[in-house]
């Protein structure tokens, strides 16, 4: 063997050495693959532990609410009328922190009232307060306590100086303002044409205090449970009258779904009825030709009406806590047509929980015959009036209540 041959044999057979710092090719890619595997099982596992519980939840409940699929068309584009603005951010907050949801309001001279959610019916005058009467009896505060502790929502000045007070769970009472006596007209609870009293809400009465019609905006469901309703969409809502001579109970209208404000027209025939899961108005006949029959004031609005009040220009305030953007997204648009998506939500979530979640818009419009919109008032995010729910004019001003809020809200006219 030559010099060369030799050299090439031992390059050949030269033993290779491995190292710490030499990648072993052998064995990375198995190893690789095994963690993976290991990663993905431990994921998966920890996935099916977390899931697990919420499926069997989700099979196991049952929803409180039975959801229909109702029908909303596109809501109005946010403009013209509607343009948004900052206008309800120039009210002012009264007596904020010592009325708590005073969801209605009526005034005898300069001097307002007010029922609040511990059961109240207090007279505002000046700085002070001075309690008038106490539908329900305490202890109130929770939601279990007020089916008894009472909650009064419509309020208004009949004829003879006298108050007329719907209470959600108590019934309709007149109330002295004065003396505070209390009278109970209708009893709430009770069962009229087949169907339970169980969510008594607004109500308007005519000039000469013979008439009062009231909204029941659910056999179902009663205050407490108000979101339910919503989500619902149950249609089990009425007008009724009362008959304050021959004190007989009467339906002037029914299948509704959610009727809330309701304000008699001048002419005494007709009321209006805000609908409120259906963002619209009705104008309901109580009287006349047409008694008994029902058409639109207005439709598609793009916020879910509550109460109705008079306005000094011949038409109407329409308070909305809710509204329908467009642009935007409207959840509770999204969610009519999908039933059990509903029924899922309230298999998961409390009503207080889902509160939270609903954005907060305080919207003011006011309305004139054929529902056309002469101005509206905006407070995005309610950051000033949250959870209106009312717009009583006086003087002026517009006094703004809330089904939630902890004070009453005043917004001067001429400055806006």
């Amino acid at each position: 063997m030559n010099q060369s041959e030799g050299l090439r044999f031992r390059r050949l057979h030269r033993p290779q050495v491995i190292t710490d710092d030499l990648p072993d090719h052998r064995y990375k890619g198995s190893g690789s693959t095994y963690s993976g595997r290991v990663f993905q099982v431990t994921l998966v596992s920890l996935g099916c532990f977390l899931l697990l519980p919420l499926l069997v939840v989700i099979l196991i409940l049952e929803s409180p609410i039975q959801p229909e699929a109702v029908s909303l068309k596109e809501p109005p584009l946010m403009k013209g009328c509607w343009e948004p603005n900052l206008k309800l951010r120039e009210a002012q907050r009264l007596f904020e922190d010592q009325v708590i949801g005073p969801e209605s309001i009526a005034n005898i001279g300069d001097v307002l009232f007010v029922g609040t959610a511990d059961g109240k019916i207090v007279k505002l005058n000046g700085r002070r307060i001075h309690m008038v009467a106490r539908l329900g009896k305490p202890p109130c505060g929770s939601r279990e306590e007020e089916s008894s502790c009472g909650r009064p929502l419509g309020i208004r000045v009949g004829p003879n100086g006298t108050l007329f007070v719907a209470d959600a769970y108590l019934g309709v009472f007149e109330v002295n303002p004065t003396t505070g006596e209390a009278s109970r007209l209708v009893s709430g609870g009770q069962v009229v044409a087949g169907r339970k009293l169980s969510f008594i809400n607004d109500l308007t009465v005519t000039q000469d205090g013979k008439k009062l019609y009231f909204t029941d905006s659910s056999s179902r469901w009663q205050r407490r449970d108000y979101l339910h309703l919503i989500m619902e969409a149950t249609a089990d809502g009425r007008v009724l009258e009362y008959d304050t001579e021959s004190r007989e109970l009467t339906v002037v209208m029914e299948n509704l779904r959610f009727p809330n404000g309701i304000q008699l027209l001048p002419d005494e025939e007709s009321v209006l009825v805000a609908e409120t899961t259906m963002a619209r108005i009705r104008r309901v006949h109580v009287a006349g030709l047409n008694k008994g029959g029902m058409d639109t004031f207005v439709d598609n609005l793009p916020g879910f009406p509550d109460n109705i009040r008079p306005s000094s220009t011949g038409g109407y305030w329409v308070a909305m806590s809710a509204v329908r953007p467009n642009p935007g997204f409207s959840m509770l648009d999204f969610l009519s047509q999908r039933p059990w998506i509903k029924k899922l939500i309230f298999k998961l979530f409390s009503q207080e929980v889902l509160m939270k979640f609903i954005p907060r818009y305080s919207l003011v419009a006011e309305l004139h015959d054929g529902g056309i919109c002469t101005r509206s008032f905006h407070d995005p995010n309610g950051l000033v009036a949250a959870y209106v729910s009312e717009a009583h004019e006086h003087d002026g001003s517009l006094y703004l209540g809330s089904f939630r809020s902890p004070y009453i809200a005043k917004l001067d006219l001429h400055k806006v």
